[in-house]
């Protein structure tokens, strides 16, 4: 079983990363929140956990064992599959998502793309009292952003993220192209959190 991952950052996008150790390339399923601990980065190490199906083999990686927890206890709820749980960490901060959980903020957890009112119920229920056990404390900071060389870039990044994160092309395209307007200098990362957020206020 794999705890983590430590080598040279090959590549870098808002929904995976390569990591390079030893001569063998792990590709890893991350969140916007490891994502933007990476910017600036050419070596690093993420946490692992593994989603073994009977048809897949998936690696996920996260920038702190916190983060890491915060997945497997999501995972844990009947309706939250791994992608969700992702979407859930790429919407808000890990800290937020557990002050939602143990303040009972249902608004904000079923705002989020994925969420109905019943399974955000479930999170809080279920999750209340084990995500106030754990420390967020090294979860990093999301406030650090990279700066986007251009505006097509940006916008191909965050339509290619959004689509792996379950968002149909067509919508996704007329959310990213409204959001770029009123902000130019917008970030991918920025962008992929809005437009979660706007999906989720259109249902």
């Amino acid at each position: 079983m794999l705890e983590y991952v430590h080598g040279h950052l090959t590549e870098a996008t808002p929904t995976y990363a390569v990591v390079d150790c030893h001569g063998v390339g792990y590709y890893l399923n991350i969140s916007l929140s490891t994502f933007a601990q990476l910017q600036g980065k050419t070596e690093c190490q993420l946490y692992i956990h593994e989603a073994i199906k009977e048809d897949a083999f998936s690696l996920y990686g996260f920038n702190t064992k916190e983060e890491r927890e915060l997945f497997r206890l999501l995972i844990l709820v009947s309706g939250v599959g791994a992608n969700t749980a992702r979407v859930i960490l790429s919407a808000y901060q890990p800290i937020e998502i557990q002050r939602a959980i143990m303040t009972e903020d249902v608004n904000l957890i079923k705002g989020i793309k994925g969420i109905g009112p019943k399974t955000a119920q479930k999170i809080i229920i279920e999750l209340k009292d084990k995500a106030a056990k754990l420390d967020m404390q090294g979860s990093g900071d999301m406030g650090t952003l990279f700066a986007a060389p251009s505006v097509s870039p940006v916008r191909a990044e965050a339509l290619a993220a959004l689509e792996v994160l379950g968002f149909k092309k067509e919508a996704a395209q007329k959310d990213i192209d409204k959001l770029m307007k009123s902000n130019p200098e917008i970030t991918v990362e920025q962008l992929v959190k809005l437009a979660i957020k706007e999906f989720s206020a259109m249902r």
